[in-house]
């Protein structure tokens, strides 16, 4: 009798396509209503209604916070925004030319390694290093973009919410409140999106039970490629590659806009900014961003920036019935508040952390390393012939 086994080959799950890995208590999109989640709320209610504070305390605990306990939360947070001397002389040493992620990579790095916590992983110490993450993360882009620019530090202030402060560290001057209402509304929308690559990457740094800060580093180094966290950045070079024109009517721009669609298409060039492969009916967060950018467009003055976005977009449905993902809007709301577009990524990160994190203190509740198998097609065994 044959002692020879027939073995099935092993189904291989390309880019882990449809794995379900493990279980999360944080987000999820909701099929029924295409909505997205944090803890059960849907994003689009958390954003009109919620600072980006109240979010970050809700992703960390579970549940929103009450009077008191948002009174003491933001009071930690704004007593941790000065960018420490040491993480910006570190800033300073990099070339101006360095990407900015490859900065936001190596800050997350040095604060880790400079914290008194840094080798303390329980829950108590990740969240106090959570939380001052989150507030030393608005000082470290908004000082990276002006030093790109050739101007100095803005230091904090402690009367100004998250998004209020934020823009003003970033440009030196109080921000209007509609546009400090979208800036909030873009870090909610950005905050959390379950098992994405670069929360996967942190969570996968977690479980050999490395630190938090390790983790965020390698999540950053995650969302700097554009198939993940760049495609804000690449919807801003496509309106620039059409030519933003601010003498421009918005039909003049959406004919333009359509023109340049029709002809990417045909060269079967690839167009950030739209699909998504969670979402089958659209990007559920691009309604609530779009509504930001068009208070946005109102506010400056910038009807050509519509005219590009309804002429990419109608094109986009017309040719391949393809909706806009969150990255589309955001990227034209950036530039219209006066972000560099090569600082919408950091952006990002500033946002992305409180997502991370409490993916990481997930992820620590209940372990198991993560440990893909993989099937070898290489040379079968040989000799080496010596």
């Amino acid at each position: 009798m044959s002692t020879d086994a027939t073995t099935e080959a092993p189904q291989i799950r390309k880019g882990l396509a449809g794995v379900v890995v493990d279980t999360t208590k944080i987000s999820k999109v909701n099929a029924e209503t295409n909505s997205l989640l944090y803890r059960g709320y849907p994003v689009q209610e958390l954003a009109a209604h919620c600072s980006f504070e109240e979010v970050a305390y809700l992703l960390w605990n579970s549940e929103l916070p009450d009077a008191d306990q948002l009174r003491d939360f933001t009071a930690a947070e704004r007593g941790g925004r000065a960018l420490d001397p040491v993480v910006k002389s570190v800033i300073d040493s990099l070339p101006v030319e360095a990407h900015p992620m490859d900065v936001c990579r190596t800050a997350a790095s040095v604060i880790g390694a400079r914290h008194r916590l840094a080798e303390d992983s329980s829950p108590e110490a990740n969240l106090a290093k959570a939380l001052e993450l989150f507030a030393a993360f608005p000082a470290v882009v908004a000082y990276d973009q002006r030093r790109r620019r050739g101007q100095d530090l803005v230091e904090p202030r402690d009367d100004l919410g998250y998004a209020a402060n934020f823009l003003w560290m970033s440009f030196g001057e109080e921000a209007a409140p509609e546009v400090v209402d979208a800036f909030n509304v873009s870090m909610i929308l950005y905050a959390e999106h379950s098992f994405n690559a670069s929360t996967f990457t942190a969570r996968v740094i977690t479980s050999t039970l490395s630190d938090l800060h390790s983790a965020v580093t390698g999540a950053i180094g995650a969302l700097k490629g554009p198939l993940h966290g760049g495609a804000n950045e690449a919807v801003m070079h496509t309106f620039e590659q059409i030519g933003i024109r601010t003498d421009e009517s918005r039909e003049e721009a959406a004919a333009r806009a359509r023109t340049w669609m029709e002809q990417a298409l045909a060269e079967k060039k690839k167009v950030m900014g739209f699909g998504h492969r969670v979402y089958k009916h659209g990007d559920s967060r691009v309604p609530t961003m779009k509504a930001a950018l068009d208070k946005m467009i109102e506010h400056y003055g910038r009807p050509e920036i519509l005219g590009l976005y309804d002429g990419l977009e109608t094109a986009m449905a017309e040719a391949k019935d393809i909706k806009p993902n969150l990255d589309y809007p955001a990227g034209p709301t950036y530039h219209l508040m006066g972000f560099d577009t090569d600082m919408f990524t950091p952006l990002f990160v500033a946002s992305r952390i409180t997502g991370w994190t409490a993916h990481i203190m997930e992820q620590l509740e209940s372990n198991s390393l993560i440990r893909p198998l993989s099937e070898y097609n290489g040379p079968g065994q040989r000799a080496l012939g010596r």
